[in-house]
């Protein structure tokens, strides 16, 4: 059995890691009984940690906001983790936190102890971020929608398509993926009855909570090959799929995510799926990946391939 002060920090990593126990769950997880749960928690709150009971047959605890902020417990692992991504931060897509950033990662950095500051800083003297330029996003946006995720609620916004007007959208949201261009909000869309991909720089007014809803099955096992299969083609006029004679790994160091999707067929190949508002533009990026391909769809862009073909034979004819 764990001694008290390990103990209470051990239940303080566990109400960090998830939002809600139970008094037996916690019991069995420390090997102690559902009383010495109690008369831990109560230490915890005395020690400033906002824990608040849940109501229920079984009674439960979940760490809450206070008034102040209270120690956090971290690894050494963890603690490398939130500094770098710290680091990263500031220098990232999300508007208004890159001086956040700064300032948080200079409190942590103070209290690291020596073996792991060199650490954080042997990674920030050997690292260079080469950032494209892209749109960004509210900080405050993406915490509403992280905890909306989080906690199964529903959500309203206003929203900005491509093309069109925009339009009040009520979702239960999925989750969150970044590109590390652009950030993506996978959710079910209520009215349309149909799982959705929103960019959320054009989410144009920050998203209010609604009514909790139950969690669906996700649209697939990966939210980022989901988002890729979106946003590679979906979008466009013209949506390619097509056998290219490579391996996938071959293929994926040469594309990006939100132009292509992958898919792997054997070792030697994989299928493509990819889009845009032109042939010409299709074709373009097939030849320069280097490798053979077949096309399967459209036939539109199997018949520009052979008047292509047939141009170039010109071309080369004209010059013999």
């Amino acid at each position: 059995m764990l001694e008290t002060s390990a103990r209470l920090l051990k239940l303080l990593s566990l109400l960090q890691v998830r939002r809600d126990w139970t008094g037996p769950e916690l019991a069995d997880r420390l090997s102690v009984d559902v009383r010495t749960i109690r008369r831990d928690v109560d230490k915890l709150r005395s020690l400033g940690y906002p824990v608040t009971s849940l109501p229920g047959a079984s009674g439960g605890y979940q760490l809450g906001a206070g008034a102040e902020l209270p120690p956090l417990l971290l690894d050494d692992d963890e603690a490398v983790a939130v500094a770098v991504g710290l680091r990263t931060a500031a220098n990232g897509t999300i508007a208004g936190i890159e001086e956040t950033s700064v300032r948080a990662l200079t409190k942590l950095e103070q209290i690291l102890p020596t073996r792991l500051r060199r650490r954080v800083q042997a990674l920030q003297m050997h690292t260079t971020p080469l950032t494209a330029a892209g749109p960004t996003v509210d900080a405050e946006t993406l915490t509403i929608i992280a905890a909306a995720c989080r906690d199964h609620q529903q959500l309203r916004f206003t929203y900005a398509p491509t093309q069109g007007e925009p339009s009040k959208r009520l979702v239960e949201p999925q989750g969150l993926v970044h590109t590390g261009r652009r950030w993506y909000l996978v959710a079910w869309d209520v009215s349309k009855e149909d799982w959705r991909t929103f960019r959320v720089d054009r989410i144009t007014t920050e998203p209010t909570l609604a009514a909790r809803c139950t969690p669906r099955e996700p649209p697939a096992e990966s939210l980022g090959d989901f988002v890729s299969r979106q946003v590679a083609s979906n979008v466009y006029t013209y949506q390619a799929v097509l056998t290219i004679h490579a391996p996938l790994e071959a293929v994926a160091e040469r594309t990006s995510p939100v132009s292509v999707s992958l898919e792997p067929i054997d070792d030697h190949s994989c299928l493509m799926r990819t889009g845009a508002d032109s042939l010409d533009r299709i074709v373009f990026h097939l030849l320069f990946l280097g490798f053979e391909f077949e096309v399967h769809e459209p036939a539109q862009l199997a018949e520009h391939v052979a008047t292509l073909i047939t141009r170039l034979q010109k071309a080369i004819t004209v010059q013999g």
